[in-house]
Protein backbone atom coordinates (compact mmCIF):
# COMPACT_ATOMS: atom_id res chain seq x y z
CA UNK A 1 0.00 0.00 0.00
CA UNK A 2 1.47 3.80 -0.14
CA UNK A 3 2.96 5.28 2.20
CA UNK A 4 3.26 9.31 3.19
CA UNK A 5 2.34 10.79 -0.40
CA UNK A 6 3.77 14.23 -1.58
CA UNK A 7 1.01 16.62 -0.54
CA UNK A 8 2.71 19.59 -2.68
CA UNK A 9 0.45 20.91 -5.61
CA UNK A 10 -2.74 19.03 -4.65
CA UNK A 11 -4.15 22.29 -5.92
CA UNK A 12 -3.64 21.64 -9.49
CA UNK A 13 -4.61 18.08 -8.71
CA UNK A 14 -7.83 18.68 -7.72
CA UNK A 15 -8.23 21.01 -10.75
CA UNK A 16 -6.71 18.05 -12.69
CA UNK A 17 -9.64 15.63 -11.52
CA UNK A 18 -12.10 18.83 -11.83
CA UNK A 19 -11.78 19.79 -15.26
CA UNK A 20 -10.02 17.18 -17.15
CA UNK A 21 -12.11 13.72 -15.30
CA UNK A 22 -15.29 14.73 -13.85
CA UNK A 23 -15.82 17.30 -16.76
CA UNK A 24 -15.40 14.29 -18.85
CA UNK A 25 -17.85 12.08 -17.70
CA UNK A 26 -15.39 9.48 -15.07
CA UNK A 27 -17.01 9.24 -11.55
CA UNK A 28 -15.40 6.30 -10.19
CA UNK A 29 -14.92 7.44 -6.76
CA UNK A 30 -12.25 5.36 -5.98
CA UNK A 31 -10.23 6.51 -9.30
CA UNK A 32 -10.48 10.16 -8.85
CA UNK A 33 -9.32 9.85 -5.20
CA UNK A 34 -6.20 8.08 -6.10
CA UNK A 35 -5.90 10.89 -9.29
CA UNK A 36 -6.02 13.87 -6.71
CA UNK A 37 -3.66 11.77 -4.10
CA UNK A 38 -0.91 10.50 -6.21
CA UNK A 39 1.45 13.47 -7.35
CA UNK A 40 2.26 13.30 -11.06
CA UNK A 41 4.91 15.79 -11.14
CA UNK A 42 6.83 13.20 -8.83
CA UNK A 43 7.36 10.90 -12.29
CA UNK A 44 7.62 13.91 -14.58
CA UNK A 45 11.98 14.85 -15.55
CA UNK A 46 12.42 17.83 -14.36
CA UNK A 47 12.33 19.72 -17.51
CA UNK A 48 8.55 18.96 -17.81
CA UNK A 49 7.30 19.30 -14.21
CA UNK A 50 5.92 22.37 -14.79
CA UNK A 51 3.59 21.32 -16.85
CA UNK A 52 2.53 17.74 -15.00
CA UNK A 53 -0.95 18.69 -14.50
CA UNK A 54 -1.99 19.65 -18.06
CA UNK A 55 -4.07 17.86 -20.06
CA UNK A 56 -1.53 16.04 -22.56
CA UNK A 57 1.09 12.99 -22.39
CA UNK A 58 4.87 14.70 -21.68
CA UNK A 59 7.97 13.39 -23.15
CA UNK A 60 9.59 11.06 -19.91
CA UNK A 61 13.27 10.13 -22.23
CA UNK A 62 13.92 7.17 -24.17
CA UNK A 63 11.03 7.82 -26.91
CA UNK A 64 8.40 7.10 -23.95
CA UNK A 65 5.76 9.02 -22.70
CA UNK A 66 3.59 9.60 -19.05
CA UNK A 67 0.07 8.92 -20.19
CA UNK A 68 -2.49 11.98 -20.11
CA UNK A 69 -4.21 11.85 -17.01
CA UNK A 70 -7.76 11.69 -18.64
CA UNK A 71 -6.09 8.68 -20.17
CA UNK A 72 -4.72 6.95 -17.23
CA UNK A 73 -8.00 7.61 -15.22
CA UNK A 74 -10.19 5.62 -17.86
CA UNK A 75 -7.68 2.62 -18.16
CA UNK A 76 -7.90 2.63 -14.33
CA UNK A 77 -11.87 2.73 -14.49
CA UNK A 78 -12.39 0.06 -16.91
CA UNK A 79 -9.50 -2.31 -14.59
CA UNK A 80 -13.08 -1.74 -11.98
CA UNK A 81 -10.26 -2.78 -8.97
CA UNK A 82 -10.50 -3.77 -5.54
CA UNK A 83 -8.51 -4.13 -2.90
CA UNK A 84 -7.98 -7.57 -3.39
CA UNK A 85 -6.50 -7.37 -6.45
CA UNK A 86 -3.13 -8.56 -7.96
CA UNK A 87 -2.49 -6.57 -10.81
CA UNK A 88 -0.18 -7.01 -13.77
CA UNK A 89 1.31 -4.14 -15.95
CA UNK A 90 2.70 -4.22 -19.13
CA UNK A 91 4.89 -0.83 -19.74
CA UNK A 92 5.91 0.60 -16.55
CA UNK A 93 7.39 4.12 -17.93
CA UNK A 94 7.58 6.51 -15.35
CA UNK A 95 5.67 4.58 -13.10
CA UNK A 96 2.83 6.55 -12.31
CA UNK A 97 0.06 4.65 -13.91
CA UNK A 98 1.97 1.90 -11.29
CA UNK A 99 1.34 4.00 -8.49
CA UNK A 100 -2.33 4.91 -8.94
CA UNK A 101 -3.25 1.22 -9.06
CA UNK A 102 -1.15 0.96 -6.06
CA UNK A 103 -3.81 2.56 -4.27
CA UNK A 104 -6.97 0.36 -5.74
CA UNK A 105 -4.96 -3.31 -5.35
CA UNK A 106 -3.11 -5.61 -3.41
CA UNK A 107 -0.12 -5.92 -5.48
CA UNK A 108 1.07 -4.52 -8.52
CA UNK A 109 3.75 -6.15 -10.67
CA UNK A 110 5.00 -4.09 -13.39
CA UNK A 111 7.11 -4.41 -16.93
CA UNK A 112 9.11 -2.48 -18.43
CA UNK A 113 11.40 -2.54 -21.60
CA UNK A 114 13.88 0.42 -21.18
CA UNK A 115 16.02 -0.66 -18.17
CA UNK A 116 16.82 2.94 -17.48
CA UNK A 117 13.16 3.86 -17.15
CA UNK A 118 12.76 1.02 -14.69
CA UNK A 119 15.15 2.13 -12.48
CA UNK A 120 13.70 5.51 -12.20
CA UNK A 121 10.30 4.22 -11.53
CA UNK A 122 11.60 2.12 -8.81
CA UNK A 123 13.44 4.80 -7.35
CA UNK A 124 10.19 7.11 -7.85
CA UNK A 125 7.66 5.10 -6.25
CA UNK A 126 10.31 4.35 -3.24
CA UNK A 127 10.24 7.86 -2.75
CA UNK A 128 6.64 8.27 -2.12
CA UNK A 129 6.57 5.23 -0.04
CA UNK A 130 4.48 2.89 -2.48
CA UNK A 131 5.76 -0.78 -1.33
CA UNK A 132 3.10 -2.67 -3.03
CA UNK A 133 4.65 -2.38 -6.34
CA UNK A 134 7.49 -4.59 -8.08
CA UNK A 135 9.31 -3.25 -11.16
CA UNK A 136 11.72 -4.98 -13.22
CA UNK A 137 12.94 -4.58 -16.62
CA UNK A 138 12.27 -6.91 -19.20
CA UNK A 139 9.75 -7.91 -21.90
CA UNK A 140 6.56 -7.89 -19.94
CA UNK A 141 4.44 -9.22 -23.83
CA UNK A 142 5.64 -12.32 -22.94
CA UNK A 143 3.78 -12.65 -19.78
CA UNK A 144 5.34 -13.75 -16.56
CA UNK A 145 7.08 -16.94 -15.62
CA UNK A 146 5.37 -17.42 -12.12
CA UNK A 147 3.08 -19.27 -13.14
CA UNK A 148 0.15 -17.25 -11.48
CA UNK A 149 -3.08 -15.54 -12.36
CA UNK A 150 -3.97 -12.25 -12.19
CA UNK A 151 -7.31 -10.99 -11.27
CA UNK A 152 -6.40 -7.53 -13.50
CA UNK A 153 -4.11 -7.00 -16.69
CA UNK A 154 -3.13 -3.43 -18.06
CA UNK A 155 -1.07 -2.82 -21.47
CA UNK A 156 -0.06 1.06 -21.35
CA UNK A 157 1.62 0.54 -24.92
CA UNK A 158 -0.60 0.17 -28.10
CA UNK A 159 -0.53 -3.51 -29.55
CA UNK A 160 -1.32 -4.99 -32.42
CA UNK A 161 -3.08 -8.06 -30.75
CA UNK A 162 -3.45 -9.27 -27.22
CA UNK A 163 -0.04 -11.53 -26.27
CA UNK A 164 -0.98 -14.53 -25.84
CA UNK A 165 0.71 -15.71 -22.75
CA UNK A 166 -0.75 -12.36 -21.61
CA UNK A 167 -3.89 -13.24 -21.86
CA UNK A 168 -3.48 -16.84 -20.57
CA UNK A 169 -2.61 -15.39 -16.83
CA UNK A 170 -5.52 -13.45 -16.36
CA UNK A 171 -7.48 -15.11 -13.68
CA UNK A 172 -11.18 -16.51 -13.95
CA UNK A 173 -13.54 -13.56 -13.93
CA UNK A 174 -10.69 -10.53 -14.47
CA UNK A 175 -10.14 -8.41 -16.75
CA UNK A 176 -7.37 -7.20 -18.92
CA UNK A 177 -7.44 -3.76 -20.38
CA UNK A 178 -4.67 -2.66 -23.66
CA UNK A 179 -5.13 -0.35 -26.53
CA UNK A 180 -5.81 -2.05 -29.82
CA UNK A 181 -5.11 -1.08 -33.32
CA UNK A 182 -2.07 -0.14 -35.61
CA UNK A 183 0.38 1.74 -34.52
CA UNK A 184 -1.08 5.11 -35.14
CA UNK A 185 -4.59 4.52 -34.07
CA UNK A 186 -5.89 2.19 -31.34
CA UNK A 187 -8.98 1.87 -29.48
CA UNK A 188 -9.37 1.22 -25.79
CA UNK A 189 -10.12 -2.59 -25.64
CA UNK A 190 -11.43 -4.43 -21.87
CA UNK A 191 -11.24 -8.31 -22.14
CA UNK A 192 -13.10 -10.40 -19.71
CA UNK A 193 -12.59 -13.71 -18.68
CA UNK A 194 -15.38 -16.20 -17.74
CA UNK A 195 -14.81 -19.94 -17.28
CA UNK A 196 -12.15 -20.67 -20.36
CA UNK A 197 -14.32 -17.57 -22.67
CA UNK A 198 -13.39 -14.35 -23.05
CA UNK A 199 -15.23 -11.32 -23.88
CA UNK A 200 -14.00 -8.35 -25.65
CA UNK A 201 -15.34 -4.66 -25.57
CA UNK A 202 -13.86 -2.18 -27.57
CA UNK A 203 -14.19 1.57 -26.07
CA UNK A 204 -13.17 5.09 -26.94
CA UNK A 205 -10.27 5.64 -29.77
CA UNK A 206 -6.46 6.73 -28.42
CA UNK A 207 -2.89 7.16 -29.44
CA UNK A 208 -0.12 5.74 -27.45
CA UNK A 209 3.40 4.60 -27.68
CA UNK A 210 4.07 1.25 -29.46
CA UNK A 211 4.24 -2.05 -27.58
CA UNK A 212 7.74 -3.00 -27.47
CA UNK A 213 8.44 -7.21 -27.28
CA UNK A 214 7.82 -9.63 -29.15
CA UNK A 215 4.25 -9.58 -29.34
CA UNK A 216 4.63 -5.53 -30.30
CA UNK A 217 5.66 -3.78 -33.12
Amino acid sequence: MSGQLDETRRGERLRMVEEQLLARGITHEKVLRAMRDVPRHAFVPDAYRSAAYEDRPLPIGHGQTISQPYMVATMTAALDLDQTNRVFEIGTGCGYQAAVLAQLSEEVISFEWVSDLAATAREALRVLGIDNVRVYAGDGSCGLKDGKLYDRIIVTAGAPQVPPEVRAQLADRGRLVIPLGSRHHQEITVLRRIGHDYEEERREGCVFVPLQGRYGW
